[in-house]
């Protein structure tokens, strides 16, 4: 069985999965591209509680978790199964860290993406939870704790952004001002090389700099990303299959794979 990539995307609005456009058919292209996998595992900014939890949904709900949006948004469903096994499989890997949760399913950081990855539904999903009191460091860990995930055909998967400053983008789109402000552009570009570069220590440090607290208030976009570079090794190699920008909303995806 091939080893699958890791994989990280900027998941943008969640109007991105009624959308036909550059990301969204770059989400289209990496589920073309990418090697089936037997399963997802999905690290989504959206379930950031206290705690790790594993789903072990049969058929996890699709779950609205946003608000003032068309009507047409809250109407799609994505039903892909769950998987019991990968499940387990995770609460052994992280060694009674991860607890089952039935109670959560599919959030659009998971579906809006994998609407355009996998539009038929058919690969299992499985979501994880971000602990909102673990450090960089533990999320790394648990990354590298993941990675034989990677020899199993399960495709491992976080969903945030890079940038993630609402307040300001939402405030650019009242004016009609499409322009980037120069603190993402600048985080942007230095993560992206931290990336390539494998500079562990800048990303664990990279929301203490100013730069890093204006592009993310809150952590809880960037972090999905540390468990992705976690489960990455030393053989891989960064690319960005996606870049690009809504007003100050990176919409960078991260490829980690030694196949390229």
């Amino acid at each position: 069985m091939l080893r699958m990539p890791v994989l990280f995307v900027g998941h943008g609005s969640p109007t991105n999965a009624l959308e036909d456009n550059a990301w969204t058919r770059s989400w289209s292209d990496l589920g073309r591209t990418i090697s089936p996998p037997r399963a997802i595992l999905s690290v989504s900014a959206h379930w950031y509680v206290d705690g790790t939890y594993v789903t072990t949904n049969d058929h996890p709900p699709t779950i609205h978790d946003f608000g003032g949006f068309p009507r047409p948004l809250y109407e799609i469903e994505y039903p892909a199964p769950g998987d019991a096994t990968v499940a387990r499989r995770v609460e052994t890997l992280l060694d009674g860290v991860a607890a089952p949760d039935q109670g959560w399913g599919l959030d659009h950081g998971t579906w809006s993406v994998l609407k355009h990855m996998y539009p038929d539904a058919n690969v299992p999903v499985v979501q994880l939870s971000i602990d909102a009191s673990l450090s960089p460091s533990d999320c790394v860990r648990i990354g590298e704790h993941l990675a034989p995930l990677r020899d199993e055909g399960v495709l491992l998967m976080g969903s945030g952004s890079v940038t993630h400053n609402l307040r300001h983008a939402f405030a650019s789109l009242q004016r009609g001002d499409d322009t980037t402000a120069p603190w993402a552009e600048a985080f942007d570009r230095d993560l992206a090389r931290a990336l390539e570069q494998r500079d562990r220590t800048f990303l664990l440090h990279a929301l203490t700099s100013d730069n890093g607290r204006r592009s993310h208030p809150t952590p809880d976009h960037y972090v999905p990303l540390l468990y992705i570079f976690g489960a990455s090794g030393e053989a891989d190699r960064a690319r960005f299959p996606t870049t690009g920008w809504w007003h100050s909303l990176s919409m960078r995806a991260v490829v980690y794979d030694s196949c390229f």
